[in-house]
């Protein structure tokens, strides 16, 4: 089957497109290289078809969607605190651009759809952990315009039957994931300065809370969609690893990876934060049979070793 992963030159759409490509799979990968880079697919490239293209292009995504019986819509412009800063352009990204592919994978009649959505819809309701059926609370133009990706999703599932599955990513982390951004996320940051001997910079008092999830438990969800039940069409999964730390904890136990006596620096709390993320994997488990298995101390291990080994 031909696969189409957008954003596949990103941080998990390149150890998507990669698992696809070693499981003998057709790999068409669609991204604007905006954030994505080719060198994360350098390994595999011979095996891959790469668009350098827009998603919010409906022509752009008409030709990439040709052909395709699967399609990984994993391009957005993910950062909080950039939809803070500039919602109209997050919007024409994360839900224009998810629109486009949805109404491509309809007129091309393609199997299946999996997109990858966030945690950060539920917002800071108090209930913990997270089950997918709790009513969102987006704190932030980012989560928001995922929850509306998201509708859209269920909604083409019911008025056209495209098979759609929306996972909730809870704090992705792990290999080839960009320290350099400024809108970086905690753990690549954290090991990019602690490798520079420098002090890990916190966001609030630290004592906010994430269930991290490696980057490989994410991949498997995602390729678990390829062969989910169709009766398991236009729901939401939570993907995570079921358990919570709090930043503080985070920045200790990474200090002891990399074998440093540094405590971290606490700067004022960024907006559109929320306070603490624990999921509820159940339904997972139950609809698609995925099951994480690489725990959070063995995910840390292994993504400060690949730091490690980087120029």
């Amino acid at each position: 089957m031909k696969c189409l992963v957008t954003g596949g030159a990103g941080f998990i759409g390149s150890n998507l497109a990669r698992r696809l490509v070693e499981a003998g799979e057709s790999v068409r990968v669609l991204d604007n290289l905006s954030s994505g880079r080719l060198d994360n697919l350098s390994d595999v490239m011979s095996g891959i078809e790469v668009l350098k293209g827009d998603v919010r292009d409906p022509d752009v995504v008409q030709t990439a969607v040709k052909g395709v019986g699967c399609i990984f819509h994993l391009a957005a412009m993910p950062s909080v605190s950039r939809s803070v800063a500039d919602p109209a352009g997050s919007n024409e990204v994360n839900v224009t651009g998810t629109l486009n592919l949805l109404v491509a994978a309809r007129d091309e009649k393609v199997d299946r759809f999996v997109f990858s959505s966030s945690s950060s819809v539920y917002g800071d309701t108090p209930r913990l952990p997270k089950s997918e059926e709790m009513q969102p609370s987006p704190l932030s133009p980012y989560a928001l315009q995922k929850y509306c990706a998201e509708s859209y999703c269920r909604m083409f599932t019911r008025l056209y039957g495209l098979a759609t599955y929306s996972l909730r990513y809870f704090n992705v982390f792990g290999p080839r994931q960009d320290p350099a951004s400024q809108y970086a996320a905690v753990i690549p940051s954290f090991i990019s300065r602690l490798r520079a001997a420098e002090a890990p910079i916190i966001y609030g008092d630290g004592d906010q809370t994430r269930d991290f999830t490696f980057v490989e438990d994410v991949v498997e969800a995602n390729v678990r969609c390829c062969s989910a039940p169709v009766a398991a069409a236009g729901q939401v999964f939570n993907i995570a690893f079921g358990r919570r730390i709090s930043i503080n904890q985070l920045a200790v136990h990474l200090a002891g990876i990399a074998g440093r006596e540094i405590e971290a620096v606490h700067m004022a709390a960024r907006s559109g934060d929320i306070r603490d993320s624990h999921a509820d994997i159940s339904r997972a488990r139950q609809e698609l049979g995925w099951v994480p298995s690489v725990t959070l101390e063995d995910g840390l291990a292994r993504t400060y070793k690949w730091f490690d080994g980087r120029p």
